[in-house]
């Protein structure tokens, strides 16, 4: 009866202790790993604020510890122009949130909305929202167009085509409104009233685009420049080894 008493009496004793261990770890779990300081790169559609919002959320969206493991392999779902999120503890009450977001060659406008394209010419994300850096994409054939599917043109190769000029313009600093393709496969590069008329010339496409911005190093202004405040056409068809061509000026 005593010893039967006894071992209910320890065996309370070893409850309410275990208890107590848990209820501190949990204290020292909640309290150590609260984040009190974030720190957040490669946003470029979304503040510090808004990515904030997106990752911590829920009951645990302040605990750095859970925050660590359960963006681990980067998983977001339903977050217009991310691939995905990772969070890296750099203190216990510190981390640091690296967006990752799709990389976008244009966008078309239909039905009157934003639609992006990859560098493959699939449609990634629509947006009444117009993004900064991507320029839309004009001149081009197709009937319709459905997001996640490749959008429908006659030539494919015209991707590559607007990649590489996309490529050029970040290379040089180059921020263009439009990219125009007429109907003979040219391209037109529009840069608030300026167009700039590159012709087919591919090989000597960055020949034609280096000239256009301003180069510090060879104390050179570049035609955007010397254009600024004009209306006109820049005609760049034909490759001038010596950089001289003719601007055509519209009137206002």
């Amino acid at each position: 009866m005593y010893r039967s008493k006894r071992r209910w009496i320890f065996r309370i004793l070893f409850v309410l202790f275990a208890c107590a261990v848990l209820l501190g770890l949990c204290n020292y779990f909640l309290s150590t790993y609260t984040v009190r300081q974030v720190y957040v790169e490669g946003n470029f559609h979304y503040t510090q604020e808004e990515v904030e919002k997106i990752i911590m959320k829920g009951p645990l969206g302040n605990n750095s510890l859970y925050l660590s493991l359960k963006y681990k392999k980067g998983s977001v779902k339903n977050v217009p122009f991310v691939d995905e999120m990772t969070v890296e503890i750099l203190a216990p009450d510190t981390i640091k949130i690296t967006v990752y977001e799709k990389a976008l060659a244009g966008y078309i406008r239909f039905m009157d909305t934003n639609m992006y394209f990859d560098k493959d010419g699939y449609l990634v994300e629509n947006s009444s929202i117009r993004t900064y850096g991507v320029p839309q994409i004009t001149g081009l054939s197709f009937d319709h167009a459905v997001l996640g599917e490749p959008l429908p043109v006659e030539d494919e190769g015209i991707f590559e085509e607007i990649l590489s000029i996309t490529n050029l313009l970040n290379k040089y600093g180059l921020v263009a409104d439009k990219i125009h393709f007429q109907k003979d496969g040219s391209a037109v590069l529009y840069f608030g009233e300026i167009k700039v008329a590159l012709g087919h010339e591919k090989s000597k496409m960055e020949d034609k685009i280096m000239l256009l911005p301003e180069q510090e190093q060879s104390n050179r202004k570049g035609f955007l420049k010397e254009l600024e405040g004009k209306r006109g056409t820049l005609q760049m068809e034909t490759y001038d080894e010596r950089g001289k061509y003719i601007f055509k000026p519209e009137n206002f």
